[in-house]
């Protein structure tokens, strides 16, 4: 590519892991946000000019302009390339560009997908298979969210935001579910589905799909071969014996096509991450992986930041963050929760994220939060979108079905009513997709700033 890929919304963590890539490959970047992140931060420190705020003047060299889904087309910068000749892409289009003269494992799904798709990576390079790969969240055994590897592999999380996986056409395909998300680009359940199907569609080898979940079990498979997976028992990986371990996760034995394969340790926590190393397992084997190479890279495999992350423990108090925003995840991390600590005080601190999904999901999120003690809901972060004055977090609080749930304001208010009422023995979870996670690590300060008092006292 002549001249640089200037890219927009350069610091989310999917537009942050195309410019690592890039460089990776020795490729210039450059790029813009409206606010710091510790994505433009880690691309910083790779030598890429990141300019905070939009302005014309940020095109200095460009000779592809890659646009976040966040971004409008009216953004000044989009605006100015234009008017340049210089073209401009969105990630559906730039896919072909990346992706191309690789073997494509693309991770798709509403839930799981970056966990899924960090494991598949990790297998991989566990194996000496020096893959590339591109996923949605920092990676604890990586310590990045993408790489440029030297192997014909490219992993990638295929998100569906804006149809930008609709741009991959891989050869290894994986769905996890599909479960109605982003009501902003899909007004409905059936466009959301189509979307899938259309994603599916395009496989050229091989499709994986979870068949615990109906919906993407009856994905469309064209010119490719169908690989099922499930907690059944009848698909063709499946898992048997799931007990708890001494590391926080799941002991399993992995069946495929019903013969027993081995036994497997894996330090992820919950069903759902018993199916997520299924996934995992079913892929590497289409790429020919030995069963026992894979096992052993599960067994060390760290997950990734900010899923079921445990950030400390003070004063008897454990807190814990989570990324769930959607319905089915916070049932399914709190489930977890419960399972790992049955017998704490557990205190779900929800951060609401997008009007349009809060809209959408209202029924939803109203049953979600059964496994907490206590609910606490903080202001809405409205990420992409403008305030909505009719949607807020005291509306979506009043919403809850819980005996103990109330509203509890901003970050700073979140954690001052916190701080009053946690007691040794409590779990604290936050979970958020936008800045509520800040909730946890101050709390930990505030408790650690008045065990001092105390010591002093």
């Amino acid at each position: 590519m002549k001249g640089s890929v200037h890219i927009v919304g350069i610091g989310g963590a999917g537009m942050s892991a195309i410019a690592k890539v890039l460089v990776g490959r020795g490729q210039k970047v450059t790029g813009s946000d409206q606010n710091q992140s510790i994505y433009t931060e880690s691309l910083e420190a790779l030598g890429v000019e990141v300019q905070i705020g939009h302005r014309e003047s940020n095109l200095v060299d460009a000779g592809i302009v890659l646009a976040s889904s966040a971004v409008p087309d009216g953004n000044v910068e989009l605006t100015e390339a234009r008017k340049r000749g210089i073209p401009v892409m969105r990630r559906r289009e730039f896919w072909h560009e990346l992706l191309s003269g690789k073997r494509t494992v693309a991770v798709a799904g509403t839930h799981g997908k970056t966990t899924t798709t960090g494991l598949i990576a990790w297998m991989l390079d566990h194996a000496g298979r020096e893959p590339s790969f591109i996923v949605g969240g920092l990676l604890m055994d990586f310590d990045t969210n993408a790489r440029a590897g030297e192997g014909d592999v490219f992993v990638v999380e295929a998100d569906e935001y804006d149809r930008a996986f609709h741009g991959m056409d891989p050869e290894i395909a994986v769905i996890t579910n599909v479960e109605h998300d982003h009501p902003d680009s899909y007004p409905t359940f059936d466009s959301f589905k189509q979307a899938f199907e259309t994603f599916a569609r395009s496989a050229t080898g091989t499709v994986i799909l979870c068949e615990d979940d109906p919906v993407a079990a009856a994905m469309p498979v064209q010119d490719a071969q169908r690989v099922g997976y499930g907690l059944t028992g009848a698909s063709d990986w499946s898992a048997a014996d799931i007990r708890p371990n001494s590391a926080g996760g799941s002991d399993f034995l992995v069946l495929r096509s019903g013969e027993t394969l081995g036994l497997v340790r894996s330090r992820l926590l919950g069903r759902h991450n018993v199916q997520n190393a299924l996934a995992a397992f079913a892929a590497v084997d289409v790429l020919d992986l030995e069963f026992n190479e894979a096992r052993e890279a599960l067994t060390q495999y760290r997950g990734v930041r900010r899923r079921f992350e445990v950030i400390g423990e003070r004063a008897g108090i454990t807190v814990v963050d989570d990324y769930a925003h959607h319905p089915t995840e916070i049932v399914a991390t709190l489930q977890s929760a419960r399972e790992r600590y049955p017998q704490g005080n557990l205190w779900a601190v929800f951060q609401p994220h997008t009007y349009s999904r809060l809209k959408a999901l209202e029924e939803a999120f109203r049953e979600a939060f059964g496994s907490a003690d206590r609910v606490l809901v903080m202001d809405v972060f409205a990420a992409r979108e403008t305030t909505n004055s009719v949607i807020s977090g005291e509306m979506i609080a009043a919403n809850i079905d819980h005996p103990n749930v109330r509203y509890s304001g901003d970050i700073a208010q979140t954690v001052d009513l916190l701080g009053r009422g946690v007691m040794a023995g409590d779990v604290v979870i936050t979970l958020s997709a936008g800045d509520g996670n800040q909730v946890g690590r101050l709390l930990l300060e505030k408790i650690k700033a008045s065990e001092g008092e105390t010591d002093h006292g």
